[in-house]
């Protein structure tokens, strides 16, 4: 009798035993559940981000796409407009804030601009006034004519800006300017009669730098100076003293003096008078 029941607890144990190896066997360990989080955190995928403003502009002739390093200043001066008149055509609330990707106007609205990106209306005189009303027969000029065929006020007489000898000459690669030698504090003076568009010296590799609006095509730079003696908005005349010079941003006393047309830099050498 002890032995039938030493083999009944023997045999009660080892099925107990195979049942929890059954056991064992069958519960598989399952990775941990994934969360997503993105709804309750505020994330959104790439799929769902909206387009940076401007974004259906992007190629049109008279709009720029923000590029990496770009400021409001540098577009102004490579397309010739201020950078109010830029901040103010893309209700920009901040103008030093812009983004890589965004798509700025960098003509004025209304201005029919050629595919080159030369804007051939309206034309501004120098000082800001607007230009008469045009007569319905001039409202269907092709778009096609270029400023000098618009308006004569683009064949201005410059003045040379400063007294010293030319050190460098223009080179669009490499000097999109001429150069000018002098003393610390030397008069700087407007090359011609416009309105400064900016002053100051948020431009990398300029200084302090004076830039003047002539008229819709024109504008001319004034760069490492050490006092800026104009601000912002102030009209100029030809001749007028307007800076001094200086070596902000430079390794020596200079003038870099630009010209530019439609933002475009040109050799200020074909506006200058001989010396």
């Amino acid at each position: 009798m002890k032995h039938i029941l030493d083999r009944s607890g023997r045999l009660a144990c080892s099925a107990l035993l195979l049942a929890l190896l059954a056991a064992c066997g069958s519960s598989t360990r399952q990775p941990a559940p994934v969360e997503d989080r993105t709804a309750r955190s505020g994330m959104v995928s790439a799929t769902d981000t909206k387009p940076l403003p401007g974004a259906e502009n992007a190629g049109k002739p008279g709009f720029y796409t923000v590029q990496k390093g770009d400021t409001l200043t540098r577009i102004g001066l490579d397309h010739g407009q201020a950078w109010r008149d830029l901040a103010r055509w893309n209700s920009l609330s901040n103008p030093d804030v812009i983004e890589v990707g965004q798509v700025l106007r960098v003509s004025p609205p209304g201005a029919a601009v050629e595919n080159s990106g030369v804007v051939v209306r309206p034309v501004t005189p120098p000082g800001g006034a607007k230009p008469a009303a045009s007569a319905p027969a001039a409202q269907t000029a092709p778009a096609t004519q270029t400023p000098n065929q618009s308006a004569a006020v683009d064949d201005l007489s410059f003045a040379w800006p400063a007294n010293g000898q030319v050190i460098a000459g223009f080179d669009e690669a490499k000097n999109k300017g001429i150069d000018i030698a002098g003393k610390a504090g030397d008069p700087v003076l407007a090359a011609a009669d416009g309105q400064v568009v900016y002053a100051g010296a948020g431009l990398r590799g300029y200084g302090n730098l004076l830039i003047v609006k002539h008229n819709n095509t024109y504008l001319t730079a004034y760069a490492h100076n050490q006092k800026l003696l104009v601000k912002e908005d102030q009209k100029v005349r030809r001749g007028e003293k307007i800076a001094e010079m200086g070596s902000s941003d430079a390794d020596r006393v200079k003038l870099h003096f630009e010209v530019r047309r439609q933002g475009k830099p040109i050799d200020p050498a074909k506006f200058l008078a001989a010396r």
